[in-house]
This record gives structure tokens, C-alpha cells and sequence, in this order.
């Protein structure tokens, strides 16, 4: 699970689809057929201790799978070997979603927090998908260029506004064409699912035991589609319905963020400290004002010299809304902005979702995110339909849609294209695949979860009836317990079960 941006990944935290133009030419055959992979297969990685118990290692795989004997990319992995070398299993993968997350940074911080049967009877595995993190990153933007993007004006209200937020979009575009052109057309989820077979043979598996978070479940929904007879177990945990439109997963995702507020709102107004006011209703109104009032007059800062925008307050209070324990968070953060005007702590969180360091730098999260998604999918070619897509979503998600929708603008001026449509992914002759959807899940929806579990044609759905963004790692004992089971045992839950 990771924490993403409003301008661009709040709108893409859980987006994926099908390739770009190279990359789905190469991957529409047969995985395997084309000559020259054995010796990727093949390989063993030289595992070395890289602190905490942790063992590093680098695979290669190929840039173009078209080219096999042409340019190589490094997948950095990590991870955390199984307690007892006696009863185990095998290699369990993880993602936690992006697209841009780091798998090793995820591996580190959670690999403790896998139940106790996954830890003894198997390595806990994270890598940096192409493209992200140590993988040869994606670097498009430098910091002050990423600051001047996340702060412009992505919910516009006139034409001017719109003109001056399709310029920032572009210039993010046009700087990935300059620094990245090479390695755009390759970084996508056709990709990245091939690499992970590749990762599985180099590791000794026969078959994937995988767990994937919010964009993660995506990934490993296309890797059952391309390799169904390699599934031995496969959780996906915060769905994303491949069936979507880049827009229509946009429009949707909004509707997520509205019901999750919804939800803090009516929790914070049993609060006699509540910011907002006594009733559900109230509150809304409320965050409608203050939302007006910064988009006029941003909010000061005393962190740093930033002016705390509409964009970034609403990135802010967007990032609290993925945890449940991060409420108290928001309800201080919206207490502090409200009476005093100062968006210190929205702003702390905005940089946390998009993981902005104290020194005004980034990681590559959000190169790596629009990266990924500007070539997973076909994507609107004008600013009318974009306009048109935020009209839509502000309809249903007053307080998010225009954020989220226009957060994706980019990729209309990315330099690489698609024109595979998305489709549904059945993954035929897989072994059960467990899909978890989480019901006020603000980033991926629950009705994705459960359209993506119909498509599979072992789909199993196993719902949380919770708030927070993805359901395993929480804390529920229910999920836990089905979760890990099936991991372990291959046994999935009867299909349908909720837990509360």
C-alpha cells in the first residue's frame, strides 16, 4: 500500500491497464515464445545481507522482451528469508501499489507484519519494478518543478485556470520526453507482469504465491492473464477493475474519496472538538467554504516558505482518508487550517503521499506513477474531453472529482501511446485467485473489487466492511486469518465472505 498524490496519483493509486504501443506488440504472443529468455530464467540472483535481516539482490531482465539480446534492466529485490528453512513453502511476492511504490521500502517497513505462519514458511520478496525506485527510475522533474505542479490549480474554474494547468501538465510531459524518452515506451504493467515470471524462475519457484496491494492487484491480475499456469496463490487486496476507461477509473476513484470523507465527517461530528460542526451536512458545507476561501487566499506554512494551495489542502485531507487511524490526524489538521489558517499539517501530509523530503527533494514515486499509467492505457487526446471527464466526476464527487480527474491531464501530452482498449482479465485455467475489497475504501472502490473477482474465472472476493485504503495488514483478525490461510494452504475462503 503507498500513499500517492491528489494531482497525479490520487487520480492513479490504483489506475492500470493494458501497454503502450511497444510494450503490448511484445507481450500480446505467447509469454515464453520468443527466443532468448532461458538464460533470464535461469539466472541466480547472489543474495548479500543488506542489514536487519534482510538479504539484497539485482536480476536482469529485458528492456524490450521483443529484443531479448538488446539493453538489460537491474531488478533490485529484497527479502525477508522464512523463520523455519524446514516447512518452507517458497517465495511470496508482494507490490504495495503506486504504480511507483517501492516494493524494497515496502519490505522493510511490513515484512514483520505478515502473519506468523507466512513468516515462517516463507521469504517475504519485494522489488522495485522497472522503472521505480532502484530499478533504473524514471526521473522526469526536479523538486522545485514537482513543488510548482502539486501547488497549481487543479480544480479550475474558468478557461484561464484550465490553460494554466494544461501548461504544467504538458511541461511534466515534455521534461519525461527530454530525460526518460528511451525507457517510456517499456515501464508499463505487460512489462512488469513478465518480469515478474522471470523473478519467480530466478528464485526457484514453480508456481507465485504473490500479494498485491490497490495498483499491486492489477499487476498480478495481468500476470495470471499472461501466465495462468504459473498461479499457485494469488491475494489482491484494494481491486482495480480492468474493464475501465483511464477516465472512468478516475470518475469512479473520486466517488471513493467523497463516501471515505463522508464517513470522517460523520466520526468527527460526534466530537465536541470537531472543526467542522454538529451534523454530517454541516461539515461538508463546512470543508466547501474552507476549500473556497484557500482557493482565493492559500493557507501559510511554518514549515518552510510554500503557500499551502487548494490543491494541497485537498491532497492533505485526501491522504488521511486511506488509514482509519489517521483521522485524529486530519481532524488536528483541519482544526489547525479551519480557526487559524495554517496548513502546516495538511501540507505534512500532502508531502507524505507524495513523498517529498525535508530537503525539497522527491523519490521517483511520481515519475515512476504517471509514467506507468500514461502508458497502461488509452487516454483522452484533448482538454475538452478531460474537461467533460471532471465535469462528470464533480457531479457525484463535489469535493474531490475535479482533483482527481485533472490530476491525470499529463498523459495527454505523453510522449507514448496506446491503442490497446481495456478489457476484462479472466485469467482461465489459474488456480483460485482471492480478491479483497474493502466497502469505504477511498482509493479503490469496492464495486472494483467486485468486478474484477466476476472477470477472473477462479475469482474469489472476500470483503472487508471497514473503512481505510486495502483490508490485510490492518489489524482485522478475520483477514488476517482467511488471508494467510490461503497463502499457506492454497485453500481459498468460500466466496462471499465478509468480514467485520
Amino acid at each position: 500500500m503507498k500513499l500517492l498524490s491528489v494531482a497525479t496519483a490520487l487520480a492513479l493509486a490504483a489506475t492500470a491497464c493494458n501497454g503502450s504501443g511497444k510494450e503490448s506488440d511484445a507481450a500480446s504472443r505467447t509469454p515464453n515464445s520468443a527466443g532468448g529468455l532461458d538464460g533470464f530464467y535461469k539466472q541466480k540472483p547472489s543474495w548479500k545481507d543488506c542489514g536487519g535481516g534482510f538479504q539484497c539482490a539485482t536480476a536482469e531482465v529485458p528492456l524490450d522482451y521483443a529484443k531479448p539480446s538488446g539493453q538489460r534492466v537491474g531488478i533490485h529485490l529484497i527479502r525477508l528469508p522464512a523463520k523455519d528453512k524446514a516447512s518452507r513453502i517458497g517465495s511470496l511476492f508482494t507490490n504495495p501499489g503506486g504504480p511507483g511504490g517501492s516494493g524494497i521500502d515496502f519490505v522493510r517497513q511490513a515484512a514483520g507484519s505478515f502473519g506468523a505462519d507466512l513468516r515462517r514458511r516463507f521469504d517475504i520478496v519485494g522489488f522495485d519494478p522497472r522503472g521505480v525506485g532502484t530499478s533504473d527510475p524514471v526521473r522526469c522533474n526536479t523538486g522545485p518543478q514537482l513543488d510548482q505542479f502539486f501547488a497549481a490549480d487543479s480544480s479550475p474554474d474558468d478557461q484561464a485556470e484550465t490553460n494554466a494547468f494544461a501548461a504544467q501538465s504538458k511541461a511534466f510531459a515534455d521534461n519525461c520526453k527530454a530525460k526518460a524518452s528511451a525507457e517510456l515506451p517499456y515501464v508499463g504493467t505487460l512489462n512488469a507482469a513478465r518480469d515478474m515470471d522471470v523473478l519467480r524462475a530466478a528464485l526457484g519457484d514453480q508456481k507465485l504465491t504473490y500479494y498485491g496491494a490497490s495498483y499491486g492487484t492489477y499487476l498480478g491480475a495481468f500476470y495470471a492473464e499472461q501466465f495462468p499456469g504459473n498461479v499457485r496463490a494469488l491475494v489482491l487486496d484494494g481491486a482495480v477493475d480492468p474493464k475501465a476507461s483511464s477516465t472512468g477509473l478516475l470518475v469512479e476513484q473520486a466517488k471513493g474519496f467523497e463516501t471515505a470523507f463522508r464517513a470522517f465527517a460523520t466520526d468527527c461530528v460526534k466530537s465536541a472538538s470537531c472543526p467542522l460542526g454538529t451534523s454530517t451536512d454541516a461539515a461538508l458545507a463546512k470543508l466547501d467554504s474552507f476549500l473556497a476561501q484557500v482557493d482565493k487566499q492559500p493557507l501559510t506554512n511554518s514549515r518552510d516558505s510554500r503557500k499551502v494551495t487548494e490543491s494541497l489542502a485537498v491532497m492533505g485531507i485526501a491522504t488521511a482518508l486511506y488509514l482509519r487511524e489517521y483521522w485524529p490526524v486530519l481532524r488536528q489538521a483541519l482544526t489547525q487550517a479551519v480557526q487559524k489558517s495554517d496548513g502546516t499539517l495538511l501540507l505534512t501530509l500532502a508531502d507524505q503521499m507524495v513523498e517529498r523530503k525535508p530537503d525539497g527533494s522527491y523519490s521517483n514515486q511520481t515519475d515512476a506513477n504517471m509514467a506507468v499509467n500514461c502508458v497502461d492505457k488509452p487516454n483522452p487526446s484533448s482538454l475538452a474531453e478531460y474537461g467533460k471527464a471532471a465535469a462528470e466526476a464533480k457531479k457525484t464527487s463535489p469535493r474531490f472529482g475535479p482533483f482527481v480527474v485533472w490530476g491525470g491531464l499529463p498523459c495527454v501530452y505523453w510522449p507514448v501511446q496506446t491503442k490497446q482498449q481495456p478489457a476484462a482479465v479472466t485469467a482461465k485455467g489459474a488456480k483460485p485467485i482471492v480478491v479483497i475489497g474493502t466497502l469505504r475504501d477511498p482509493a479503490t472502490p469496492y464495486k472494483w473489487a467486485q468486478s474484477l473477482a466476476s472477470q477472473l474465472s477462479s475469482g474469489v472476493l472476500l470483503t472487508l466492511d471497514g473503512d481505510g485504503h486495502t483490508a490485510y495488514l490492518q489489524g482485522n483478525a478475520c483477514i488476517t486469518k482467511a488471508t494467510d490461510s490461503y497463502l499457506v494452504n492454497a485453500t481459498p475462503p468460500k466466496d462471499g465472505t465478509v468480514c467485520r
